[in-house]
Order: structure tokens, then sequence, then C-alpha cells
């Protein structure tokens, strides 16, 4: 019992002489998940942070798109129109691959939303500002999205009475499971997102805290580069997926 005692109050220090800096790195871990109102408006109410963040990178898509698309040539193409158009060659290619070529009307959002994510991942924390997909308001608006164009896919090329007799394929007893997934999916796609976004947030704190100088660096490029355009990749691919097996 004296050992015990003796190891609880080695114990009971540590925590206390760590107390310090672990409330300061829940606290920093609390501002990251709170959305701080940036500012009111009459009737909508308060605009969140991740609003905000959002309405920025749509202006500077929107302002990227009339800039290298108004001097478009077909017999003299520039070498930024050679880029576009093998970006969204390939981004063509790539979800024709997945949801087929009779599905192509759909390529448009799919490569919005990627566009939209990769910005949000990266272009946001490079540039000072708080991504909005650590706002879990945020990746649930795109997970609801992706959700009623997967079920529409399906609605658009079999039919209402197909999808509705689908849920109750190959027997009727799975009906309920089949009708979960309408809620499994967007629910996977949202917290997908928001987790890992978090989760990479998480470990940069832990490593400045206790690797301050060296190692966050490269870290930090792995987790606002790379990480954040394979999130994007990785929720616009389970979509196109998840439409794929809807509309088969």
């Amino acid at each position: 019992m004296p050992k015990i005692r003796g190891f609880s109050g080695s114990v009971n220090k540590m925590v206390k002489k760590g107390g310090s800096n672990t409330g300061n790195l829940t606290e920093t871990l609390m501002e990251e998940l709170n959305c701080e109102t940036v500012f009111t408006l009459p009737v909508v109410g308060g605009i969140s942070e991740s609003v905000v963040v959002t309405w920025i990178i749509m202006a500077v898509l929107v302002l990227l798109s009339i800039i290298l698309t108004r001097n478009l040539s077909v017999d003299n193409p520039g070498k930024v129109q050679l880029a576009l158009e093998a970006g969204i060659g390939w981004a063509q290619d790539f979800f024709e691959g997945i949801i087929g070529k009779e599905s192509r009307r759909y390529i448009p959002y799919l490569i919005t939303v990627l566009l939209y994510l990769a910005a949000a991942n990266t272009l946001a924390p490079l540039c000072g500002f708080k991504p909005p997909t650590k706002d879990l308001n945020v990746t649930a608006a795109l997970a609801i999205m992706s959700m009623c164009l997967i079920e529409f896919s399906g609605i658009r090329k079999n039919g209402v009475v197909h999808w509705v007799k689908h849920f109750a394929q190959p027997v009727p007893v799975v009906a309920p499971i089949t009708v979960l997934e309408i809620v499994i999916r967007p629910l996977s796609l949202c917290m997908r997102l928001f987790g890992n976004m978090l989760a990479g947030f998480v470990v940069l704190e832990l490593l400045k805290f206790f690797v301050p100088l060296i190692i966050p660096i490269p870290v930090s490029f792995y987790f606002d580069i790379f990480d954040g355009l394979l999130q994007a990749y990785v929720f616009v691919f389970l979509t196109a997926l998840f439409m794929t097996e809807e509309m088969e």
C-alpha cells in the first residue's frame, strides 16, 4: 500500500506540473473548434468565420475562372489554356471512369467541390484563415449535398419505382438496413473529412508542444497541403463511388 500511495502521489505531481501546458493545449483545441461570429446581419443573424472564409474562397475561384478563361482561343491556345484543358480533361476522364460517360452531367459539381475543398484545406491555413472544414456544420452541409446528389442520380437513371423497390432487395427483411444507408453515407463523409482535419491540427499542436523547433515544419507541410488535398480527393471519390452504386 505505501508503494501504491507513493506512485499515485508522483503521478499527481506530474499532472500538476504539466497541467498548465495541457490546459493551454485544451484551450487551443477548443478555440479551434469554436466558430466565432464575425458579424451579424439583421435577418440572417450571426455569420460565422467558416461562412466568411467560404465566401472568400468562392470569390477567389470565380475571379480566377473569369481571368483564366477570358482569352481562350481555338487556333492559338496559350500555356495557361493548355494547362487548364489538361487539368479539366484529367478530371473528366477520372470521374467518367467511375460514374460512366452517360453520367457526365454530374462532373462539374464534383470538380467544383474538389476545387473548394482543396482551397479550403490548403490555401485557407496558408493564408492565416481557419479552414472551413474544421467546422462540423460545413462538412455536414457538404455531406448532405452529396447525399441528395447520390439519391437523385439513382432516381434519374432507374426511376422512382425502381428506386423504392431496391430498398427491399434481395429480400424485404433488409429494407430497414438499406434505408439506414441513406443516413450512414453522408455521416461517414462528414465525419471522415471533419475528423481528419481535426486530427491533423491535434498532431501539429502536440508536436509543437514536445518538439517545438524543427519537426513541426515538414509535418505542417504534410497536414496543411498534402493531407488537405488528399481529403478533398477522398471526399469526391467516395461521392462518385456512392453515385455509381446507387445508379447500378
